[in-house]
C-alpha cells in the first residue's frame, strides 16, 4: 500500500506527522505561496513522470521573491526532494504535489516581515480536475488586480477570489468559471489559463490581463507553434468574442488541457471538441506521460520501476 510522505521543517516525514499549529501566520492571514506539480503515471513504463518540475520550483521562487520570503532550499534541492517524496510514497496512479513557502511563525499581526518562514511539500492522488469537456460560465466576480494581490504570484490568499468564482459557476450548473479583469476583458478560469482559436490562430489574454503566467500554457503554445505551425497571438479578448470563437480550451496543472464546448449557454463552434484542440490535447498527453522522445526533457522520472 502507498504511504504518503511530506517535507516539513527540513525533514521528510510521513504525511500523517506533517502538522502545523493553529497560530501559524499563513493559516491566519493567507501569507504563503505555492505550486502544483503533476506526477503522471505511465502504466506501460511503470513510472511516474513529474511535469516541468524545475519550471514550477523556479516560479515558486519568483512568487516568494514578490512577497519577500526567504527560501531556505535551492531549486535543485527542491527538485531532488520532490523526486524522493514520490519514490518513497509509492503511488501507481496520477498524483499532485503541493510545494509551499509560508510564514510559519506562530505570531499574530498582519505583515510579511519579521515572521519565520518555512518550506513544505506534500503529495496526494489527484484525478482529473475538470470533466473531459467543460461548460463554462462568465463569473460576476472579477479577477484580482496586480495592484491588489499580484496575480503572477501563486499566493494562497488570492484563491479566495477563485473559490468565489468556482462555487458560483458550479451552483449555476456549470463546470468552471471564466473570470474577467477589472477592465471587463477575459482573464482566466478559476484555476486555468484560457485560449481560443479563431480563423486558424491561437489567441490568449496577455500577462497584463492579470493572468497567472502558466507553465502548462507555455508548453501548449510551444506545441502549437512547433508541431502544428500555428500562429500565436496575445491580446485582449472580450467576453462576447468567446461566443463566436471556433474553439476554446483551458490549460493548467490540475486541468491539463480541457476543451470548452459551451460558454454562457452558447455552444463554442459546433459544440464539439475542435480539431486544433484535439490535436494539441493528443500531443500534450503524450508529452506529460513521458511518451514523447522530443519533449522528454519536460519530464522527470520519479518513481523507480520495481525489479521483476
Amino acid at each position: 500500500m502507498p504511504t504518503p510522505y511530506a517535507y516539513l521543517r527540513g525533514e521528510i516525514v510521513p504525511l500523517a506527522d506533517a502538522k502545523i499549529g493553529v497560530m501559524t501566520h499563513a493559516f491566519n492571514y493567507g501569507t504563503a505561496v505555492f505550486e502544483g506539480i503533476r506526477g503522471n503515471w505511465n502504466e506501460e513504463k511503470q513510472q511516474t513522470f513529474l511535469f516541468r518540475i524545475r519550471e514550477h520550483f523556479e516560479r515558486l521562487a519568483q512568487s516568494a521573491k514578490i512577497l519577500r520570503f526567504e527560501m531556505a532550499d535551492s531549486v535543485d534541492r527542491l527538485c531532488d526532494i520532490a523526486v524522493e517524496l514520490v519514490d518513497r510514497s509509492g503511488y501507481s496512479e496520477d498524483i499532485y504535489l503541493r510545494p509551499m513557502v509560508y510564514l510559519s511563525g506562530e505570531v499574530l499581526g498582519v505583515r510579511l516581515h519579521n515572521v519565520e518562514c518555512d518550506t513544505l511539500i506534500f503529495l496526494s492522488p489527484f484525478p482529473a480536475y475538470l470533466p473531459e469537456v467543460a461548460r463554462c460560465h462568465t463569473s460576476t466576480w472579477r479577477r484580482v488586480n496586480d495592484t491588489g494581490i499580484p496575480p503572477r504570484a501563486k499566493v494562497t490568499g488570492i484563491y479566495v477570489n477563485s473559490a468565489l468564482a468556482k462555487t458560483e459557476a458550479n451552483l449555476n450548473g456549470f463546470d468552471e468559471a471564466i473570470m474577467l479583469n477589472e477592465d471587463g476583458h477575459v482573464s482566466e478560469g478559476s484555476g486555468e489559463n484560457i485560449f481560443m482559436v479563431r480563423k486558424g490562430k491561437l489567441i490568449a489574454p496577455t500577462p497584463a490581463d492579470n493572468i497567472l503566467e502558466g507553465i502548462t500554457a507555455a508548453s501548449v503554445v510551444e506545441l502549437a507553434r512547433k508541431e502544428l505551425g500555428l500562429e500565436y497571438v496575445e491580446r485582449q479578448i472580450d467576453r462576447s468574442e468567446l461566443y463566436i470563437a471556433d474553439e476554446v480550451f483551458m490549460t493548467g496543472t490540475a486541468a491539463h488541457l480541457t476543451p470548452v464546448v459551451e460558454v454562457d449557454r452558447r455552444p463554442v463552434g459546433t459544440g464539439q471538441v475542435g480539431p486544433i484542440t484535439r490535436s494539441l490535447s493528443d500531443l500534450f498527453y503524450e508529452c506529460i506521460r513521458g511518451n514523447s522522445e522530443k519533449y522528454q526533457h519536460w519530464c522527470t522520472p520519479a518513481r523507480v520501476p520495481a525489479v521483476r
